[in-house]
């Protein structure tokens, strides 16, 4: 079992269709068809989105995917039409909302890996492949790549995990010629994000993309390259072997698995709530992650 601890009810807006809850973020239509997506500070961790939520963490997410979306703007077109909150929507909206053209969008989670870890590494542990792809021996947690790759994954409904697959399997499911696109524009953005934040004294281990389409035109969607949908770590403290120190969500999953929770993950029980000290290191993590990236001060 697992999902929302709470389900939260989406809120009223006078011309908004609320169309989707999702983990982090609510989804509605306004009355001219495009897509209003609203950040939330919602949590997520082990498949279950907690009772626990994180001050600011929306606004940091949409204010990061913004400026991503500037630095990539020459390699991959965005969906992003404005900022503007619509009338009659509440105040906590500002900084959060993004109304979006509505794309016919691709069922592929478009990751890409530039090093080892997390469900690449217990593949890898396996049989030396990652997504079918085979990889040399010898690489350990935090390893960097002989150069990046694409693994994708199918996108699971909320509570479920996102399950890693073959690129043969995505052209078996989007067709031959929007899987190759989907491939190169995955690399070549995620190239682009990892040489700027190398500059910044960051890893960009790895990340994943939403995409869509515009009449022929592949558009990049949702959010892009935040500690949410991508693995960012310290460069001064890389250590291939080990768990690397990152900025996102590590300090809820730690706190979830210790004695002090007192939650067992594997049992059908729901996360308790997040004590203060972990939800703050939390936020702390964004802000800095956002703060180190673009070069400006959260505020």
């Amino acid at each position: 079992m697992s999902g929302f601890v709470e389900k939260p009810e989406p809120i009223e807006v006078p011309g908004l269709v609320h169309l989707h809850t999702g983990k982090v973020r609510e989804l509605y239509r306004n009355e001219a068809g495009d897509l209003v997506m609203v950040a939330s500070d919602r949590m997520s961790a082990y498949d279950w989105v907690l009772p626990t939520e994180i001050p600011d963490k929306g606004r940091v997410l949409t204010r990061l995917s913004l400026w991503w979306f500037d630095q990539l703007r020459d390699l991959a077109p965005h969906h992003v039409i404005s900022t503007e909150v619509p009338e009659g929507a509440p105040a906590d909206w500002q900084g959060r909302t993004l109304v979006c053209k509505s794309l016919e969008m691709v069922p592929v989670e478009c990751v890409a890996r530039g090093y080892l870890t997390g469900s690449g590494l217990l593949e890898y542990n396996e049989s030396r492949t990652v997504c079918g792809l085979a990889l040399p021996e010898g690489l350990v947690d935090g390893s960097e790549l002989p150069g990046p790759i694409f693994t994708p994954a199918t996108k699971a409904e909320v509570g479920e995990h996102d399950e890693n697959v073959s690129y043969e399997e995505v052209a078996r499911q989007v067709g031959a010629e929007t899987a190759a696109q989907l491939r190169q524009a995955t690399l070549a953005v995620y190239a682009r994000a990892r040489d700027i934040a190398r500059e910044r004294g960051i890893i960009l281990a790895d990340t994943k993309f939403e995409f869509g389409f515009d009449g022929d035109t592949l558009v990049l969607a949702d959010e892009v390259l935040t500690p949410d949908s991508s693995r960012f770590w310290p460069a001064d403290q890389w250590q291939p072997g080990r768990a690397q120190p990152s900025y996102d969500k590590q300090f809820v999953r730690d706190w979830l698995t210790s004695p002090e929770s007192g939650w067992d993950r594997r049992s059908e029980q729901p996360p308790p709530p997040l004590p203060e000290q972990v939800v703050a290191a939390t936020r702390q993590k964004y802000v800095e992650a956002y703060e180190r990236l673009t070069g400006t001060g959260w505020s």
